[in-house]
């Protein structure tokens, strides 16, 4: 693969994607977005609980329950943006595909993050969360049926072994993997300072990196509250980066490589967060 360079136009974001980048709605009702949640969960609980019962019978064929878990994420994520009214409108949509199996990256701001990554992660894309996850009802129980990768992040050495478990997973299965790589959602909607897994699996698969840059999705839904705008939200999908030739001896430069790429898509707005001198 030869080496593309993943930085966008010198134009802000919404001149280059021809589109607005923010939410120009009011916030949704409380009593409709609760109307609205209740709809999500009259779809989400039957579906789950169908998923349940298919994964508990699929239990000796993790391949067959990771896609099966894209399309249980492909159903529940689409449903809850179409419900929420905050739907994805994808450019380059193209690079998803020309670059399979592959690392994807999705910056993180927002609550609709989650149910966005679901419904974009490709069949036989797999998942990568913290073991908490499966204390979320329903949702929780489902990934961890799914096949989709568990990290303890708690203990440094058990961090380390639930990495080498992951790589040995995605080459036996020929897996593409979706990752926040900042590792918690942001507050501000600034990029954090991603963290160093990804290119760790990297280079221990050789699977290219393929940035997929949300723009301002924690304008139209903050994390930690229910101030919801809908929307058109713009998402880019950025050139896939090679990583041939990487090692871990450079992990750092190749974490900054990553991360100019996210911030060239970005408006300023979204860049990381300055240190404090």
């Amino acid at each position: 693969m030869l080496q593309a360079d993943p930085r966008p136009s010198p134009q802000t974001p919404a001149e280059r994607l021809g589109r607005p980048v923010e939410p120009s709605t009011s916030p949704i009702h409380p009593v409709s977005l609760v109307l609205r949640f209740v709809v999500v969960a009259a779809v989400m609980i039957p579906v789950s609980v169908a998923y349940w019962i298919f994964a508990l019978l699929m239990l000796p064929f993790r391949s067959v329950r990771i896609n099966a878990g894209n399309l249980y994420g492909k159903i529940i994520g689409r449903t809850v943006q179409v419900m929420i009214g905050i739907v994805p409108e994808i450019h380059h949509f193209e690079r998803m595909e020309e670059s399979r199996p592959a690392i994807y990256l999705m910056n993180h701001n927002a609550t609709i993050d989650m149910w966005v990554g679901m419904w974009l992660c490709p069949f036989g894309g797999c998942g990568m969360a913290k073991k908490e996850i499966v204390r979320v009802p329903i949702f929780g129980q489902a990934y961890w049926l799914s096949g989709h990768l568990l990290l303890d992040r708690g203990d440094k050495d058990k961090a380390i072994a639930s990495m080498k478990k992951v790589e040995d997973v995605v080459r036996k299965h020929r897996l593409s993997m979706w990752i926040w790589p900042e590792g918690t959602r942001s507050r501000s909607g600034r990029l954090k300072r991603f963290k160093k897994g990804f290119v760790h699996l990297a280079v221990a698969t050789g699977l290219p990196i393929v940035p997929c840059v949300t723009h301002n999705a924690y304008k139209y839904w903050p994390g930690g509250g229910f101030t919801v705008r809908p929307g058109r939200l713009q998402m880019e999908i950025l050139p896939a980066i090679s990583t041939e030739g990487w090692t871990s001896e450079t992990v750092d430069a190749h974490v900054d490589e990553v991360m100019a790429a996210f911030t060239a898509a970005l408006g300023e707005n979204q860049h990381e967060e300055p240190e404090a001198d």
